[in-house]
């Protein structure tokens, strides 16, 4: 794949989470129709793996979550004119919330300061509606799924 010299390459990353019951975390949040999970741009310095742990907090204001897995990475258009590129990591975490739902407010200082995110579970592989192409590897959640995806890739 070829993108053009003037194309905007722009870091991401991003969060599944999910809970003992297997529900994963969404939002409905402004300016897209359909499902967001959390996530945002890499800072500068930052790796994808800080950045996803920071994001979590700012989004949602979970400060205790497990440790991420590192599930998927993948370089998504999200502009062709002018282009713009989002190179995607996607991971994983677990945690332990008894809410079923809530609301937060980002209070980082950022673009997002201010908006305010409605959190809710899902269950994975139902016939939700996502933003931003953003359940392209929710069946990676399944058990085992990513496992036997990387000894695919590992195997060609």
């Amino acid at each position: 794949m070829t993108h053009a010299p003037e194309a905007t390459y722009v870091r991401k990353a991003c969060a599944y989470i999910t809970r003992a019951s297997g529900d994963l975390l969404v939002f409905e949040g402004p300016d897209h129709d359909g499902y967001q999970i959390p996530k945002g741009t890499v800072e500068e310095g930052e790796t994808p793996r800080q950045a996803v742990y920071r994001e979590i907090a700012e989004e949602s204001g979970l400060g205790r979550i497990g440790p991420v897995r590192h599930l998927a990475s993948d370089v998504w258009c999200r502009r062709e004119s002018p282009p713009r590129w989002y190179v995607r990591s996607f991971f994983h975490a677990r945690v332990h919330d008894a809410r079923d739902r809530w609301r937060h407010t980002v209070l980082d200082g950022g673009a997002e300061h201010g908006h305010e995110f409605d959190f809710a579970w899902i269950t994975p592989g139902t016939d939700h509606e996502f933003a931003l192409d953003l359940d392209e590897y929710v069946f990676m959640l399944a058990s085992g799924a990513s496992e036997s995806v990387r000894e695919q890739v590992a195997g060609d």
